[in-house]
């Protein structure tokens, strides 16, 4: 029994590196799941950075729009802060939900970074990221005029990004 103890931690290893790598070699990590493309933006009420009564996202929405979830303690959304104010300055309005995030902290990030939104709900306990099923932030949706949810972009917005949410965006109009 003595000579065996000394490679269980190394058999445990190897058969956890076997099940990683069979998962790692059969999932594919560009899927996202859209649960809501086609669907209408949720119905959830948050309340305005600056205070006041919640409001509803969807009466937010008002004809073609880009609905972004970020935190001022989001890495990726630093990167992205860039790609959203190109947007703003080409016309496209952004709303922003500040998820999980403490209102004075995502003043200060806007502050630093730049203001792309053209309203900014709080979203402190993550009730919108149910919603949406966001996996994490940023996250930011494509909303068409009738409410409807046509695209969905993970992670950091990048360039490319940016120009085909433009371009969408152009064709909504």
């Amino acid at each position: 029994m003595k000579r065996i103890l000394p490679f269980i931690p190394i058999v445990v290893i190897v058969g956890l590196g076997f099940l990683f790598a069979g998962y790692g070699l059969h999932h594919d990590p560009q899927v996202q799941p859209a649960a809501l493309l086609g669907k209408q933006v949720p119905a959830i009420s948050l309340p305005p950075i600056a205070g006041g009564q919640a409001q509803s996202i969807r009466s937010t929405v008002k004809g073609p729009v880009l609905v972004n979830v970020f935190a001022s303690w989001c890495a990726p959304c630093i990167q992205e802060a860039p790609q959203l104010m190109q947007l703003k300055n080409t016309g496209i309005p952004v709303i922003g939900v500040a998820y999980k995030d403490v209102p004075g902290d995502t003043l200060a990030f806007l502050d630093k970074r730049g203001n792309p939104f053209k309203a900014i709900l709080v979203d402190r306990r993550g009730d919108a990221g149910v919603e949406f099923g966001i996996s994490g932030v940023p996250e930011t949706f494509l909303v068409d005029g009738d409410g409807k949810i046509i695209a969905k972009y993970t992670g950091a917005m990048s360039d490319v990004d940016a120009a085909n949410v433009a371009k969408r965006f152009r064709s909504l109009r």
